[in-house]
C-alpha cells in the first residue's frame, strides 16, 4: 500500500492532472511509496474518500484550482472526518493566496503555495520520518527548472488514447495583466530544450499525436519557438495536432514560414485579445499593438492551415457594452474559427480587484468568482452577456452552424444581431443549458424565418447545409423521409482532432 496518495478532481475524464505527475516526478526515494488517483468534479465525495481510504494513505497531496475548489472542500472535509490521522496537503493555485478566507484551508494540516515539486518533497520525506514541521503555511521556492525531473513517461497509454497531454517548455509571463495570475510572476522561465524534446520524442514513439502546450507566451523567444516547431514539422503524421497560446502581436517571419508549412488541422492558436479598447487595456497593464495583433490574426486566417480561438473578456474595468460590442464586432471581421467570450474573474491573488471601489464592483463570492455588476454594466447587463456568451458557444463555435450564423447579424451589426437572437432565445427556452441539437435547429429556423422575416426555403437549405451529416436525426422544419419520419444514418468514427477541439473548448485551465 502507498503511503502517500496524490488526488485531484479534474473537470471531465478527458483532463489530466499535469501538476500531480510533477509532484510525482519529483519525489525521489519516496516515488515507489506514491500513487497517482484522479477524479473529476461529478463523483460523489464519499466515493472519492472511499477509494482514497483503501489503500490506506499517511499522506494525501490534492491539487487544488479554481474548478475544483468547492467539491474538494467537501472531499477534505470527509477524509478528515472519517481519518483525522491522515496529513492533508494542499497545492495548487487556488490556494497560493488569501488563505486566511478559505475553509478548505482551515481544514488541512498544510498547504504549500506556489511551485510545489521541491516543497512538496521535503515536507513528505518529513511526515513519513515522524517529524511534521510546524507551521500550516510552507511557500515554495522557485525550482530550477533545468534540475526538475519531467513527467512526461507518466502518461499512461490510456492517458495517450483518451486525455489531453500537457506539455509546457517554459513557466511564467513577461505581461502584467491584472486579471491573470501569471501577472504575479517575475520572468520567463525556460526548461532545457533539448531535454524537453527528449521527452516529446519519447511520447511520440509511445503514439502520442495531441499536446496541448500549456506555455502563456509560446511565440515569445523566437528561437525556442521555431525549434519546437521544426521538431513537430519533422515527425508530421496524419493526427497529430498542436495547440499553442500566442501573444497577439508577436508573429516574426521566422515563425510564419515555420506555421505555413503545417497542414491543416495541425495546429490551434489561441490568442487572447481580451479587449480592442487601448484605454481599458492600460487601466489593467495590458499592453498589445492592435494593428500588428489583427495583422497577425488574418495572416494565420488567410496564409495558414491552424485553427485560431480568439478570447475576449467582458466587464473589464471601464469598458461599457458600446465598447465590448465595438470589439467584438471587430474581431469578428478578423475571422477567427471560435470566440471564446469570457466574463471577467477575479482570481485570488490577482491585481484587479485594485479597481473594485472606483469601479463598484461586486463579485459572486463562489468560484469562478466571476463579476456580478459594475459602474457601467449592472447585473441584468451582465446576466444578458452572460447569455450571449452560452449561446454563442451553442451554435457559432460549435462548428454545427458555420453557414447559418452570419444570418442572424443580416442587416445589423454582429454583436447587435446576435444579442437580439440571444435574448429571443432565452425567452422561448427560459435556460441556457440543455437544449437539444435539433431542437436547436428548429428554433434557428423560426427566428430566422418568423422574426426576421427571411424567405423559408433559403434558411432551410442553408441549415440543412450546415446541420444534415451521417447520424443525425433531420428536424420536420428541414424536411422528412418518403415514410414521414426524420432520416437517420448510420455515424461515422469521429476524428480525434474534431474531439481534442470541442475539449479544448471547454478546457478549464484557460480560465487561469
Amino acid at each position: 500500500m502507498p503511503d502517500i496518495v496524490l488526488a485531484t478532481l479534474n473537470a471531465k475524464y478527458i483532463h489530466s492532472a499535469f501538476g500531480l505527475r510533477y509532484l510525482l516526478a519529483n519525489l525521489g526515494e519516496l516515488r515507489s511509496q506514491a500513487t497517482l488517483l484522479e477524479f473529476d468534479i461529478h463523483q460523489r465525495p464519499v466515493e472519492i474518500v472511499e477509494r482514497i481510504l483503501a489503500v490506506r494513505p499517511r499522506l494525501v497531496g490534492f491539487g487544488v484550482y479554481i474548478w475544483n475548489v468547492a467539491e474538494t472542500r467537501r472531499v477534505v472535509a470527509l477524509l478528515k472526518r472519517l481519518r483525522p490521522d491522515v496529513v492533508v496537503v494542499l497545492g495548487g493555485p487556488e490556494v497560493s493566496h488569501e488563505l486566511g478566507e478559505q475553509e478548505i484551508a482551515r481544514l488541512a494540516d498544510y498547504v504549500i503555495p506556489g511551485e510545489a515539486e521541491i516543497a512538496f518533497r521535503d515536507l513528505s520525506r518529513q511526515v513519513l520520518a515522524g517529524a511534521p514541521p510546524e507551521g500550516k503555511v510552507r511557500p515554495a521556492l522557485l525550482p530550477a527548472l533545468d534540475r526538475l525531473e519531467l513527467p512526461y513517461d507518466l502518461y499512461s497509454d490510456d492517458d495517450l488514447a483518451h486525455r489531453i497531454l500537457y506539455v509546457e517548455a517554459s513557466r511564467g509571463c513577461p505581461f502584467e495583466c491584472e486579471f491573470c495570475l501569471s501577472s504575479l510572476d517575475e520572468a520567463v522561465r525556460r526548461f532545457p530544450l533539448e531535454r524537453f524534446l527528449a521527452a516529446m520524442d519519447r511520447l511520440l514513439e509511445r503514439g502520442a499525436r495531441h499536446f496541448k502546450f500549456v506555455d502563456r507566451t509560446f511565440n515569445l523567444n523566437l528561437r525556442v519557438g521555431q525549434a519546437i516547431l521544426d521538431f513537430f514539422h519533422a515527425r508530421l503524421c496524419p493526427e497529430l495536432f498542436l495547440h499553442f497560446e500566442l501573444v497577439p502581436d508577436r508573429l516574426p517571419e521566422g515563425l510564419r514560414d515555420r506555421i505555413r508549412r503545417f497542414p491543416a488541422g495541425t495546429l490551434q492558436f489561441e490568442v487572447g485579445i481580451q479587449t480592442f479598447n487601448p484605454e481599458v487595456a492600460a487601466r489593467i497593464s495590458r499592453r498589445q499593438d492592435y494593428t500588428a495583433a489583427a495583422a497577425n490574426l488574418r495572416f494565420l486566417r488567410e496564409e495558414t492551415g491552424g485553427h485560431i480561438h480568439a478570447d475576449l473578456i467582458f466587464g473589464l474595468p471601464g469598458e461599457d457594452l458600446e465598447s465590448f460590442a465595438a470589439g467584438f464586432d471587430r474581431l469578428i471581421g478578423l475571422r477567427p474559427h471560435e470566440i471564446q467570450v469570457g466574463m471577467l474573474k477575479r482570481l485570488r491573488g490577482t491585481p484587479i480587484s485594485r479597481h473594485d471601489r472606483e469601479w463598484e464592483v461586486i463579485w459572486s463570492p463562489d468560484p469562478p468568482y466571476e463579476i456580478l455588476s459594475n459602474r457601467l454594466l449592472d447585473f441584468a447587463a451582465l446576466q444578458g452577456l452572460r447569455r450571449f456568451a452560452r449561446f454563442w458557444d451553442l451554435v457559432a463555435n460549435s462548428g454545427h452552424f458555420g453557414a447559418t450564423t452570419p444570418r442572424l447579424w443580416e442587416g445589423t451589426t454582429p454583436f447587435a444581431g446576435f444579442r437580439r437572437f440571444s435574448e429571443w432565445l432565452h425567452a422561448q427556452t427560459g435556460r441556457t443549458h440543455a437544449i437539444a441539437l435539433p431542437r436547436l435547429v428548429e428554433l434557428l429556423f423560426r427566428y430566422l424565418t418568423a422574426e426576421r422575416g427571411q424567405e423559408a426555403d433559403a434558411v432551410r437549405a442553408v441549415l440543412t447545409r450546415d446541420y444534415v451529416r451521417p447520424g443525425r436525426a433531420i428536424p420536420a422544419c428541414l424536411g422528412q423521409g418518403g415514410d414521414g419520419t426524420a432520416r437517420r444514418e448510420r455515424r461515422p468514427a469521429a476524428r480525434r482532432q474534431q474531439r481534442h477541439r470541442e475539449a479544448a473548448a471547454e478546457d478549464p485551465a484557460r480560465q487561469l
